[in-house]
């Protein structure tokens, strides 16, 4: 699935570009082509999780910690924020609605009674079974594909770009989904 959404993409890039050959080393990158790059990006996010919520009847980062909840049984809230790379506060407010839901349930740790354990229950798992993947969505999983040379020179590259832009960091903590 992935493979088809940067196929696409690739296409729409190359059908919306100015000429219909990619610039040679000589030949600047415009803005402009850059700019539709980012479209393209989000607009495949964007689909993705419409796709999601569409089969899965909730949001698509209530799909992905339910997945998460379901990989790792007994799971804490501080490690779920942390493999979602979000804050806390957001697992907390996801958790509250998805056990509401009926999709999850908590309970004391037997070692520590201040912790929590989450746990899915059936009507979670169902709604993993019907949907397709991947969970945490398409540009987390393209990032965790590409090496660690790639993800530095596109770190360093989007940063430069991020002190350019008045930026709310806090938007960092926020799940793609959810914007």
């Amino acid at each position: 699935m992935l493979r088809h959404i940067v196929t696409t993409a690739r296409r729409t890039l190359r059908k919306s570009s100015r000429s219909d050959t990619p610039p040679t080393d000589n030949e600047p990158i415009h803005h402009g082509q850059v700019l539709r790059q980012f479209r393209m990006l989000f607009n495949a996010v964007r689909r993705h999780f419409h796709r999601l919520e569409k089969q899965a009847g909730i949001g698509g980062a209530n799909v992905w910690a339910l997945s998460l909840i379901e990989q790792h049984p007994g799971i804490g809230v501080s490690r779920l924020a942390e493999m979602m790379d979000i804050h806390q506060s957001t697992v907390s407010n996801l958790l509250r609605s998805m056990i509401k839901s009926g999709l999850i349930h908590t309970e004391k740790s037997a070692k520590d009674r201040r912790a929590v354990e989450i746990y899915a229950l059936p009507e979670g798992l169902k709604i993993l079974k019907r949907i397709s993947v991947p969970y945490e969505g398409v540009l987390p999983r393209a990032l965790s594909e590409m090496d660690v040379q790639t993800l530095e020179r596109l770190h360093h590259d989007l940063q430069t770009l991020i002190d350019r832009i008045d930026i709310d960091e806090n938007a960092a903590q926020t799940p793609l989904a959810m914007l």
